[in-house]
Formats: C-alpha cells, structure tokens, sequence
C-alpha cells in the first residue's frame, strides 16, 4: 500500500546533494556548470570563475578564455531547495528586500509582490476576516491574468543601448530600450536577430566591456558583475557570431 512504501528521510541524509561546495551553505539562485553537472549558489561560482576556469568540484575545465557563457541558473534545483528547507525562501527574500532598503533602491518587483502577498494575507486575519477557498481561487485567477496582462513592467528595468560594432550587420533604428532585469541575453539576441531579418538568433554574439555575454545570464546579472557603478544605460555590442576554439 501507499503507506507502506512512505518513507521518511532527515534532511541532513540529503544536505550534500542541496548545499554549494562553495559556501557549505544551501544553494540560492542555483546555477549548474553545463560540462559536468555539478551545482554551486550562483554567486559563489562567478566570483570563483573570475580567476578560475575549472568546476570547483570534479576540476574539469569548464572553457579556456569563458567559463561564464558555459553556467546555466538552474529553476528545477533551487525549486527543490526551497521545498526541502523550512522558511529558507522567505529568509532569502527578507535579506533581499532588506538589501535594497540598506542601499536606498527600488524593491523590484518580483520582491516586492511577494511582500504585498503576504502583507495582504496578514491583514485579513488580523481584521478577522475568513475567505472561502472559492473567493481565494477567484482572487488568485484574477491576481494570475493581472500579471500575465503586466508584461513584466513591474519587474525592476534597466536601461539599453545596442551597438553594433562590425560593418558586417547593420545598427538598429531605435537603438535605445528599457525592459525587465529578469530578461535574459538570449532575449536580446531574438530581439536584435528579428529586427535585422536575420535566420537564427545564434548568428549573434552580444558583448559587454569587450566580453561575450552568456545566453543564459539576466540583464541584472550583466549589470551587477560587468557594469557596476557605472551609470545608466548599459551599454551592450551585438556582432556576428565568432567560433572560440
């Protein structure tokens, strides 16, 4: 029976396989080395990259001269993290919201909306109120169509501006954008590619400060580790592909 097979496991038994070798700390924003598979906090893995080019666990090179374009955030892993640990998710958005405060900036939105939730929540038990599970379906459908009708605008943004920089692709009209700092570079490669006509989107390289950018790396993970105080807007080369050997 179903009973029978329910097995209880500690979780210290399963910590090795949750936790950054990096930090001995339980992973946050997972990021996983595409070569070998082997996951790390993605902080602890591009500060160790900086000098370094090889997995911090099983030291396979992971590229020669751009260990950074070979990492990938890794969802599923730390949605499972969060799910395992008691209240570590929680804890990371309060050290979040508590960062911005400490430096004066904007909550983006992704925290904040994760704090109005809660505060909303809070606050229909202290006025005592009781909602149905009826009325809390309905008003998360309706939370749900909200978002999707955001289109990210309440994400924190950052500011853009492509150039190209070979005469082999030509610039863009409208050179300057705003979007989400949760965009990733493989969106701006889709987005460059369809405003040249270009056949495929991987006939792009996008640069920042001379350094090819990861498919995978967010618009505020280029700006925290490549542009950080400098002013607005970030600047960013696109070019036709080059093949590192």
């Amino acid at each position: 029976t179903p009973k029978m097979l329910t097995r209880k496991i500690k979780l210290w038994d399963i910590n090795a396989h949750i936790t950054c070798r990096l930090c001995n700390g339980y992973l946050i924003d997972a990021t996983t080395v595409t070569e070998c598979l082997h996951t790390f906090c993605r902080s602890c893995l591009v500060k160790y990259l900086e000098e370094n080019n090889t997995c911090p666990t099983c030291r396979i090179v992971i590229h020669q001269s751009h260990p950074l374009q070979y990492i990938g955030h890794d969802r599923t892993m730390q949605d499972i993290v969060y799910k395992l640990v008691p209240g570590l998710q929680e804890a990371e958005m309060k050290k979040q919201r508590e960062f911005y405060h400490k430096l004066g900036m904007e909550v983006p939105g992704d925290i904040k909306g994760e704090t109005c939730s809660t505060k909303q929540h809070l606050d229909s038990h202290r006025n005592g109120e009781t909602k149905t599970d009826e009325n809390l379906n309905k008003e998360t459908s309706e939370e749900k169509q909200e978002e999707d009708n955001d289109y990210h605008r309440s994400d924190e943004q950052v500011s853009i501006c492509l150039e190209c920089n070979s005469s082999k692709l030509r610039g863009l009209k409208r050179k300057w954008i705003r979007c989400s700092a949760q965009a990733t570079v493989l969106h701006l490669k889709k987005f460059i590619a369809k405003k040249l006509n270009l056949s495929s989107f991987n006939e792009l390289d996008i640069l920042c400060n001379e350094e090819i950018l990861g498919k995978d790396h967010t618009l505020k993970f280029v700006v925290v580790t490549r542009w950080r105080f400098k002013k607005a807007p970030l600047l960013l080369h696109y070019r036709p592909k080059m093949d590192l050997l």
